[in-house]
């Protein structure tokens, strides 16, 4: 099972609205500066990997997010995973984000006050376990 740390809040679907209500350019500038974000996560995610990331098979991915209370609701807050599969797509770990490269979701919510931050475990979808 491969592992990417996000540290962090990212923004909510509410937060993205906002902004798209306000000014269809600074939507644009979020998701583009958010993409970023993730992918400079996911690049150093790959390269601490002593086997590298796949690109080519289907993954399933165990999101796990930690906020740092309960004011969001989770499905405003799971809203970040088209940042985060943009910038896994943006790093090179995936060709592309469709039905063929990405498998099931398994998202988990908890509190870290301290430490707010996305864990993406990723994992063959055919049960093939690689470490990262």
């Amino acid at each position: 099972m491969s592992r990417i740390v996000i540290p962090g809040e990212l923004p909510t679907l509410n937060e993205y609205i906002r902004k798209e209500r306000g000014n269809k350019f600074a939507a644009a500038k979020l998701k583009h500066g958010w993409t970023n974000y993730c992918a400079t996560y996911c690049k150093i995610a790959q390269n601490r990997s002593q086997t590298g990331i796949w690109t080519n098979e289907q993954m399933d991915l165990n999101l796990h997010w930690f906020t740092k209370n309960k004011k969001k609701d989770k499905d405003n807050i799971r809203f970040a995973i088209k940042f985060i599969q943009d910038g896994m797509m943006q790093a090179g770990l995936i060709p592309n984000d469709s039905w063929q490269q990405i498998g099931d979701y398994h998202d988990t919510f908890s509190v870290d006050k301290h430490n707010p931050r996305v864990e993406i475990e990723l994992k063959a979808h055919d049960q093939k376990e690689r470490k990262l």
